[in-house]
Order: structure tokens, then C-alpha cells, then sequence
């Protein structure tokens, strides 16, 4: 069981390994520490991290006392993880090349899953079940799912700020992901991403329900802020940044612009 074979290729070229730390991806980063920071039990935890690729979240939850186990289907990225694991204070626990609809952790097992990946790049609602109910095997009672999702809008709203629709190609990639949220990359630009599903936060929500997880809630994780033309210049002023943080948090659970955000992030409860 394997993600579709572009999704794979894709990650032999792009450097996800330094992904977060460039441009508005810092932002990214910054918030999803922010909101897993509030989320996750102050006390050590066990967690799999499912879609963790090079270990960027996994080193941060080690490094605060949780037990990490990290899981990608990459087995460049996993061994991206292994080279950082070696230098770390508190290391990950584990890591593993495996697919997220076949974990190898046992069944309940981990107090949290995180999915922060893998399920918008598995086009169909089928493949993405079988994610979400991987997860709920794996969880205890009661446990938490946090999973990653990428805006329905995200194609659209970074092509209005980087001027992108000279590029018919891109024109033709975004129409589609704006109505049907199957995104499909058929240039050679790594920066156009690669095959996946852009979901629609009501859609997100639904698709936790429906594979029982309880006290859904969604949050929007950049807000507006990665679409401000002068990013890294903010970012890099600690009076600005605070504002780009600040202006995230304040709207990261209103409804009416949740999906202005790239990314999503939907957290559940498994059913007792």
C-alpha cells in the first residue's frame, strides 16, 4: 500500500526537510507548534506522528518530554529523520517507512495521532477513511486526532499573490481544485506541489465524523497572514511577526474565514 506514485517521486526532488523554515511556511510552523501546544497534554504523552516526514514536529515533541513515534512513506524523508534524531537532546523513539492506511503501531496504543500530511494526498474519500479509521484503531479511548488538511481556496489565493494567472497551466490547476479540490500538478514546477485533495473545512469536519470521532473542531492555521507580499521582512521583525501571530489566532475558529488559511487543522476525539 502505496501513495499515488507521483506523491513519492515528488519527495525524492522537493527538500520538504527545510520546507518550514522558508517564507510563509514559518508560519505554518510557528502556529501548528502554537495550537499543538494547547492541545496536547502538558504532562509526557505517547504520540504517532503520522505523515511526519523529516521529523520537524516529532524533534519539537521529543524535545518537550513526549514519546514520539514518527511514521512517513517516504523513505528518503524517514531517513532525513533518522540523520536529525542522532543529534537531538531527547530523541524521537521511533521511526518507521510505512503508509498511513496500514500503520505499524498496535492497537490502542498512543494517547494522540497526528495526520499531518497524509490525507491531502490521498485523492479518494476512500483512502482518506481508511487514514482517519487507522488512526482510531491505533488510538486509546478517548484519545486525540489532530490531522492536517490544505484549504480548497489555497491554489486560488496564492496564485492572486504571486500573479500566477499568466500561467495557463496554473489557471487550469487552480479551476479545478476550486471545484472538485483535486489537485493535479501536470508541469514540471515543484512549487505547483503534486497530486492531492484540497478540502473544504466543512468537508474536513465530515470526514472526522464520519469515521467517529467526537468533539470535532477546526481550526484555520495561518489566517491571512501568508499572503502579505513582504513575509519575510515581517516575519523577520519581532514586533510584525507578533502581529502575523496574533492576527492568525484571533481568527483561527471564526467560520467565515477559515479557509483563507493554506492549511487547516481538525482535531477529534475517539469514541469511548
Amino acid at each position: 500500500m502505496e501513495p499515488p506514485q507521483e506523491v513519492v517521486a515528488y519527495y525524492e526532488r522537493f527538500a520538504e526537510e527545510l520546507r518550514l523554515d522558508q517564507g510563509p511556511f514559518q508560519l505554518e510552523f510557528a502556529r501548528t507548534k502554537d495550537i499543538l501546544g494547547r492541545l496536547l497534554p502538558s504532562r509526557p504523552t505517547r504520540v504517532v506522528d503520522v505523515g511526519g516526514a523529516a521529523g520537524a514536529y516529532s524533534a519539537w515533541l521529543a524535545d518537550q518530554g513526549h514519546e514520539v513515534h514518527l511514521v512517513d512513506a517516504s523513505p528518503r524523508l524517514v531517513e532525513e529523520a533518522r540523520k536529525r534524531n542522532a543529534t537531538l537532546r531527547k530523541p524521537i523513539a521511533s521511526l518507521a517507512v510505512a503508509d498511513a492506511r496500514l500503520l505499524p503501531q498496535p492497537s490502542n496504543a498512543p494517547d494522540v495521532v497526528l495526520i499531518m500530511g497524509p490525507l491531502y494526498h490521498l485523492p479518494l474519500l476512500a483512502d482518506r477513511a481508511a487514514a482517519l479509521g487507522e488512526a482510531a484503531r491505533v488510538l486509546v479511548t478517548s484519545g486525540l486526532v489532530v490531522v492536517a488538511a490544505i484549504s480548497r481556496y489555497a491554489s486560488a489565493l496564492d496564485g492572486l499573490a504571486r500573479g500566477l494567472a499568466v500561467d495557463q497551466a496554473f489557471v487550469r490547476m487552480r479551476n479545478r481544485d476550486l471545484q472538485d479540490g483535486q489537485h493535479r500538478n501536470d508541469t514540471d514546477r515543484l512549487d505547483y506541489f503534486t497530486t492531492g485533495y484540497f478540502h473544504r473545512p466543512e468537508d474536513l469536519r465530515q470526514e472526522l465524523e464520519g469515521a467517529g470521532f467526537q468533539d470535532v473542531t477546526l481550526f484555520g492555521i495561518e489566517g491571512p497572514g501568508w499572503l502579505v507580499p513582504d513575509f519575510d521582512i515581517r516575519w523577520a521583525d519581532p514586533a510584525l511577526r507578533n502581529d502575523i501571530m496574533e492576527v492568525a489566532r484571533a481568527l483561527e475558529s471564526e467560520p467565515s474565514i477559515l479557509g483563507a488559511s493554506a492549511h487547516l487543522l481538525a482535531v477529534g476525539r475517539k469514541a469511548v
